[in-house]
């Protein structure tokens, strides 16, 4: 006889359990919810993919700032100077080298800044730690000191506190000891007046004890004579550190050296740059959804690099030795370049720099990347897209997540009920299955 009717009697309340649940609920997921999360998957790699482009474009954008007319923190690549000295009696320096004018400054000088220095007469051991008696005041500047009471070394201690005056008792010998003042600065408007009772009694007074003499220093700069209280000025942006007496000079001289390299940088950061994008455009495993943006990159870009430049919209970066190759690689040919260099810096100059009112490749350049990266731009634009379809993805990835949870929690509940349905009905059919086989023996 069969095992029961339509399943009944065949343990069917068991087959609707949660393994089942799970099962079904595990293959609607492949259809519903793991799509979403490989689309968000791609995002995260798209979103490498035009990091690494961006690094690019800011690369591109480090080797064209020294060909912007607007350059800050710098000069342009036209605009550098170098510097030669001859001679050790002072030092040049220079916040900006590029700031100063061409030639050669001469520098004389004939006598050094100094300070006013006294020294006291000697004292020994037995005398500069007892207390001061009978010596009188001591007046430095207007200000007046008392010695009475004090040793030497406290008398030190209070013309220190005086402003622009400098005291110290010091060792000079095996058994004898100096009062030693000095001008914080050097210079004859910083000169030491001493007088009063105690200068005599200290010797300061006397004409040797003066050991250096305050003094202002004397140079001629370019014939120029300056007779200033410190051993550094100013003229026309460079500072001028006297270190002895004597003659020196310093040639600042434009350096065009550096213009050839600062434009082989920027064609390898150029090739670098195109030939990332043109990877990601052609190739069939790009994850790049949006390549229209990438397409607009490399056409604003070439349209600045390769348009009409100069007075008269006549000359472009191939009058300069540029040269594009079948693949579109860019390169430069050096001797074409240095040779228009050579023959025209300012007109080459006007092309890659230009002027306010007419700028050129390189400014207009830092200015189109500049605004690639605005919110407006073809940069900010891709970036705020990028995030908003991951934003979307992230929403529409928790939806289906709490429909699938939804979905299988209303099942796992169905199933309990039909379960203990299917329980009550195969209870009641082995009472009647019973009393059938009963029947049938009997």
């Amino acid at each position: 006889m069969a095992d029961g009717i339509l399943g009944l009697g065949s343990g069917q309340a068991a087959s609707l359990n949660n393994e089942l649940i799970d099962k079904l609920k595990s293959a609607e997921r492949e259809s519903t919810v793991a799509p979403i999360e490989t689309d968000i998957e791609d995002i995260a790699t798209e979103n490498e993919v035009f990091a690494t482009i961006d690094e690019k474009i800011d690369e591109l954008l480090e080797t064209v700032k020294v060909f912007d007319l607007f350059v800050t923190g710098g000069a342009t690549a036209f605009d550098q100077k170098s510097a030669t000295t001859s001679g050790d009696s002072v030092v040049f320096n220079a916040d900006d080298v590029s700031a100063l004018n061409t030639g050669i400054t001469t520098v004389n000088v004939t006598d050094l800044a100094q300070k006013d220095v006294y020294q006291s007469n000697t004292i020994d051991e037995t005398i500069k730690d007892v207390a001061i008696t009978g010596l009188g005041n001591l007046t430095i500047n207007s200000t007046t000191f008392t010695t009475e009471g004090k040793t030497y070394e406290e008398l030190a201690d209070e013309i220190n506190l005086t402003e622009g005056i400098n005291a110290s008792l010091e060792q000079v010998g095996n058994n004898s000891y100096r009062l030693v003042l000095k001008s914080d600065e050097t210079g004859v408007d910083n000169a030491l007046n001493i007088s009063g009772d105690a200068s005599t009694a200290l010797g300061l007074d006397l004409e040797e004890n003066n050991i250096l003499k305050a003094q202002n220093m004397q140079a001629t700069v370019d014939g120029v004579a300056y007779s200033i209280s410190s051993n550094n000025l100013e003229v026309d942006g460079l500072t001028i550190s006297a270190t002895k007496t004597g003659e020196s000079s310093i040639n600042i001289s434009k350096d065009t050296s550096t213009i050839e390299t600062s434009m082989n940088d920027f064609v390898t950061k150029y090739n670098e740059l195109i030939g990332l994008i043109e990877d990601e455009l052609y190739s069939s495993d790009s994850v790049i959804e949006d390549k229209s943006a990438l397409r607009d990159i490399i056409s604003q870009v070439k349209d600045k690099l390769f348009g009409s430049y100069g007075d008269n919209s006549d000359k472009s970066i191939f009058n300069y030795g540029f040269e594009l190759g079948s693949t579109g690689v860019l390169s430069l040919d050096s001797t074409v370049f240095n040779a228009a260099l050579e023959e025209d810096p300012e007109g080459m100059k006007n092309i890659f720099i230009g002027t306010a009112e007419n700028k050129g490749i390189g400014t207009q350049l830092k200015e189109l990347i500049d605004n690639m990266g605005y919110t407006e731009g073809v940069i900010g634009l891709y970036e705020s897209s990028l995030q908003t379809r991951e934003d979307n993805l992230n929403d529409e990835l928790e939806l289906a997540e709490e429909a699938l949870e939804d979905k299988y929690s209303q099942l796992a509940t169905q199933f309990a009920s039909y379960s203990a349905i299917i329980t009550q009905y195969e209870t009641s059919f082995s009472g009647l299955s019973l009393m059938i086989e009963q029947s049938t023996s009997a």
